[in-house]
This record gives C-alpha cells, structure tokens and sequence, in this order.
C-alpha cells in the first residue's frame, strides 16, 4: 500500500500539464504544448492558448510565462488576453510562429490577437506573427480586416525582438496604453498591401519606439488623436508612407497630440518621410514635435504638413487643428521627387516653424528640388532647397 502511495506522488511531480493546471503559483512557465496546442500551422490551438493563459494571468509569482515554443507553427482564430492579471509582469514568450486564419476561414471582428488590461506584459522571443493578409488584400479591400496584434490599456509593457508579416490592416495597435517600449521589431508587409500600417498609436503617453526596420503599404508609425509624449529613434521605415502625425480632425474632430520626438531615423524609398496631416474643419492641436538627424535615400515627398488632407477645397475657410512648434533639424539625403518640402498650411496658419540644417538633394541624376510653402510662420537657417515663407 506504502509502495502505491510514493508511486502516485512520482506521477504527480512528473507530469508538467497536470502540475501546472493543480498548482499554478508553483510554475513560472506554461508551454501551450502541455495544454493541447498541436503546432501543426493547421490545427486551431485557440483554446489551448486561452487556457494556459487561465493559468498564466492567475499565477501570482513573479513574471509568469506563456510559451509559445520554438519550431512550430500555430494557427490561432481571434484570441483575446484578457487581464487583470495577478502578478505584476506577465510574460507571453513568442519562440516559434502565429499564423491567422485566411479569409475565407475568418471567424471575427477586426482584431486577431488582443491584449486588454495587462499591465507589465512582455511580449518577447524572437518569434514571428503572421497575419496571411493576401488573401485578403485584394478581395476585401474595405471590408473591416483585422489588426494582427492589438494592445489596448496595457500600461508599463514592452514588445521586443519580434518579427510582423503581412497583417491584414494593422500590424500593431497600440490603444489607451502609458509607458510602453517597441524595441528591436521586423515588420514586412509589400509596398502596395492597403492599410498595413506598422505601429498604430492612439490616447497613448510616454510610448518609445526604437531600434527597429518597418516596410510596409502604409505608415512605419502613425501617431493619432490623443497622444503624447512619444520618442521614435533609430527606425528604418521603408517602403511606407512613412511616420505620421495623423491624420487628425476628420468629421470635424477634437483631437490632440504633442510633444513627439523622431529621432536618428533611416527612410529609404518611402513614399513620404516625416509628415503631419490633418482634415478641413477639425479642431485641437498638434504641437511640440520635432525631426531630428533624419537621413533620405530616394524618399518620395521627405518633409510634409497637409492641412488638406483628402480635400481639394484648398480654399476652404473651415477651422483646422492648430499645428504650431514644429522642429526640422539635420535632415539630409536624397529626394525621388522634385518636390522635396510641402508646407501646405490652412489660412490660420502653422506656427514656429523651424528649419535648420536641411539638405535634400534629387536621386535622379541632373534634377532639383524644390519647396512649397502656404501660410507656415517661423524661422529658416541653413536649407536646401529653401522654405521662401519661413525667410
């Protein structure tokens, strides 16, 4: 009987899905594979995923850990993580690959993989998000298509060394969130792949993005309404439409952003390097940015405010969010259009506006550049081509 005993307790030690679903404040890792994820690229593993998460969220040592693990492929449908989680930190380890459904097999709204109310999440690994967008590209054009990964009031978190390929819209959203660090991120998607943005920011502060190379159809980051306090440094953006301000305004409004910084960053044949854009009839502001040591290869349209965005009323007398306090500082490199600087400001114009250390020269061989300026106010020192309104 003493023997049946002790035999019992070595099985029990043993076997890791039994332990970690009996005693989760024991365990510090919790591999989907002792949940029933397969990894197959075929299988839905969702609810494996959401039951080690059950796990994971309620463990309240310090950083537990969801395993994803490396050499396999999962196929997940719409998945929501959802917090509060007990500890702290939340660990969801990335080392192998997330595949979403195609088209025709989608079953959902217009997120895929969601984060909600975690705060101190990790998302890490070095793995890969895929979000198969082709097949839905051409097809579904303007239907709502999913984000690929979507992080809505995560405060203190940080997203590093992971690889995005072809989301269906948005590879990353990043919602209502204070205090998060996006280092050391690949995100591909083709040039002309509708809506890929990179890094979608909105309501969020104190938010650095650094260390990364995006290449997308549409903005490397796009900063929207009811941000601020935003650092991007040392970025590759390329292709892209590259990292924006906005839009911000459209239906007529209120929204705000302020005190942005763009820092060291590479845009190599983007189709727009630093813009602000903002609709006819808007309201708010946007203010305190600056573009600091910014280098152009071949970069379509480097440096742009479009207070008309999407209208060709240029002679609209409808309000506008103010944009005002604006820095260009040491940007210099190529141009793929004649037309290097577009300050197309509404009649209330867009004020402070400083140029200094600007040099942006044609890639085609024999060609010029040149700037237009509509109602920008500030001060010029030291810029090709030059900014007449600025003089």
């Amino acid at each position: 009987m003493q023997g049946l005993i002790i035999l019992s307790c070595i099985f029990f030690i043993t076997s890791p899905s039994v332990y970690a679903r009996t005693i989760p404040q024991a365990q510090t890792i919790f591999n989907v594979i002792d949940y029933g994820a397969v990894g197959d690229g075929q299988t839905d593993d969702s609810q494996a995923f959401l039951k080690a998460w059950e796990n994971v969220c309620g463990a309240s040592q310090s950083t537990p850990t969801l395993n994803i693990p490396q050499g396999k492929t999962f196929m997940l449908g719409p998945v929501e993580f959802q917090g509060p989680c007990k500890s702290n930190s939340i660990q969801f380890q990335l080392q192998g690959t997330l595949v979403a459904p195609t088209r025709d097999a989608w079953k959902g709204d217009d997120k895929w993989i969601q984060f909600v109310y975690v705060d101190g999440l990790i998302i890490n690994g070095g793995g890969l998000i895929d979000g198969q967008g082709a097949s839905w590209w051409e097809s579904c054009i303007n239907c709502d298509r999913p984000t690929a990964l979507s992080i809505h009031s995560c405060n203190g978190s940080q997203i590093t060394e992971i690889s995005h390929l072809n989301s269906a819209r948005n590879h990353i959203s990043i919602n209502a969130c204070s205090g998060v660090h996006v280092s050391k991120l690949e995100i591909t998607a083709p040039d002309d792949s509708p809506n890929t943005d990179g890094i979608d920011i909105s309501h969020s502060n104190s938010i650095t993005i650094e260390n990364s190379t995006m290449g997308t159809g549409d903005d490397c980051v796009a900063i929207n309404g009811g941000t601020y306090d935003i650092n991007i440094t040392n970025v590759v953006c390329g292709p892209g439409h590259g990292i924006s301000i906005g839009s911000l305004g459209a239906n007529g409004a209120y929204e705000t952003v302020e005190d942005v910084h763009v820092k060291g960053c590479l845009f190599k044949g983007s189709q727009n390097g630093v813009r602000i854009k903002t609709w006819p009839g808007g309201s708010g502001y946007a203010r305190n940015i600056s573009f600091e040591q910014i280098t152009l290869v071949g970069a379509r349209r480097p440096i742009i405010i479009d207070q008309y965005y999407f209208s060709s009323d240029k002679n609209s007398k409808k309000p506008s969010v103010v944009v005002s306090d604006v820095t260009y500082l040491d940007i210099h490199g190529t141009s793929a259009d004649e037309k290097a600087i577009d300050l197309d400001c509404s009649d209330q114009g867009c004020k402070n506006i400083v140029f200094e250390r600007i040099n942006i020269t044609s890639s085609i061989p024999g060609d010029n550049t040149y700037a237009s300026c509509n109602n920008a106010y500030g001060s010029i020192t030291s810029s090709f081509p030059s900014v007449s309104c600025l003089k």
